[in-house]
């Protein structure tokens, strides 16, 4: 029967044709998609590597430039500490699940594994702040206050690319960015941990370092205060939070984001693209699915003295209408094996990196094969369903 059925669809192959191309055409859309949606939920499985759910961010705006003071910050933080829902307080240049990011090219002291690496700078009591542990090593604290190089902690993926086949903690490592003036930082790492995205959820695994901020060193200040507050303090806390801050610098102004926020909008936003992709592919889909059918039914329509024939030789009616389906479902197949076949070149090649890996490949080849032969399977149900209804003798006599 599967023979039988290759044949006939051989013998059409220049009618087939577009349809092959429709359905190969859909079969694409649904697949980046799939893996657009795929590598998100792969994403949201990971660690980020820190807490939301008591941490509050507080951005301070000045109309003129804040000194990298250390007596302000001290105040700042002995303010802050005097409130009974604060249990900790960090400063650090911007909070995380914020489009911000900062970015620097580091290498061996060799310049040996140059590498595009994230930085975040904290204060001593960020990873406390944070509720953060570390997988080797220590934080760092006043004890590196007279390190021979800035004491940094570095995630797990920057750990092995740096430093491969051996331990991280004590390594030292140097800014490669080009100046001529003066001699490149080094760092010194005092801990590894396993995550950090400080974009969130679906923040695309990265290089990440977070090197160590002393107020008062430095011409850059922090301008982002980190807050550890009380589980279950509520938000009307923010208006407590904010006189506070008024009464130690009213001339500043702040922005205060509770991390839960914070991140439910970066989550928001993040899937934007997922969304507009999927409305266009929808709308695609049932493009691709009217024209379907009206080819199928054109075809099924051509067709009818070739059905009345069979029926006329004995072919009952359930055996025409799994003819036209499976006709259909095999015409399918061969789209969806030719999509496969440029596909897998992606992964191969390692174009879209870690985004397309053999798991989301695999996946997302799975759900769009099971979408396209859905539709299929729709488009051709009524086409099959009207010529197994024909009689013989209509059949023959149509002209």
């Amino acid at each position: 029967m599967l023979r039988h059925l290759l044949k006939l669809i051989w013998k059409r192959k220049s009618r087939n044709m577009m349809l092959s191309l429709e359905i190969l055409l859909a079969f694409l859309i649904v697949f980046a998609v799939a893996a657009f949606a795929t590598r998100n939920y792969q994403l949201y499985q990971l660690p980020t590597g820190y807490a939301w759910r008591d941490q509050w961010s507080v951005g301070i705006r000045a109309a003129q430039d804040i000194p990298n003071d250390a007596a302000m910050y001290d105040s700042l933080k002995r303010g802050l500490l005097d409130l009974p829902e604060v249990e900790k307080v960090a400063f650090t240049s911007f909070a995380p699940y914020e489009m911000s990011r900062w970015t620097g090219k580091y290498a061996l002291p060799d310049g040996g594994n140059k590498l595009v690496v994230d930085a975040l700078a904290v204060t001593d009591d960020f990873f406390a702040a944070m509720d953060m542990a570390p997988a080797e090593g220590r934080w760092f604290s006043s004890a590196d206050d007279a390190a021979d190089a800035a004491p940094v902690v570095i995630n797990r993926r920057l750990a092995d690319k740096l430093f491969p086949g051996k331990s991280a903690v004590g390594q030292v490592y140097i800014e490669a960015e080009d100046k001529n003036d003066k001699p490149p930082q080094r760092y010194r790492v005092s801990a590894v941990v396993e995550h950090f995205r400080s974009h969130g959820e679906y923040m695309d695994p990265v290089e990440f370092m977070l090197p160590r901020f002393i107020p008062g060193v430095g011409k850059n200040p922090a301008m982002t205060i980190m807050l550890k507050l009380k589980p279950g303090t509520p938000r009307a806390f923010e208006s407590k939070l904010n006189t506070r801050l008024k009464q130690l610098h009213g001339e500043w102004s702040y922005v205060i984001v509770p991390l839960s926020e914070g991140r439910k909008s970066m989550l928001s936003l993040q899937m934007v693209p997922l969304t507009i992709m999927a409305v266009i592919a929808a709308f695609l889909l049932v493009m691709v699915a009217f024209g379907l059918f009206g080819v199928l039914w054109q075809n099924t329509t051509l067709r009818i003295p070739e059905i009345g024939l069979r029926r006329a030789l004995g072919a009952n009616a359930g055996a025409i209408y799994r003819q036209i389906i499976a006709e259909q479902l095999l015409l399918s197949t061969g789209a969806i094996a030719v999509a496969l076949v440029l596909l897998v070149q992606l992964p191969l090649t390692g174009v879209f990196g870690e985004s397309l890996n053999w798991m989301v490949f695999a996946s997302s080849a799975a759900l769009s094969a099971g979408v396209i032969y859905l539709l299929s399977l729709l488009c051709s149900l009524y086409p099959g369903w009207r010529a197994a209804r024909l009689s013989p003798t209509q059949a023959l006599h149509y002209e």
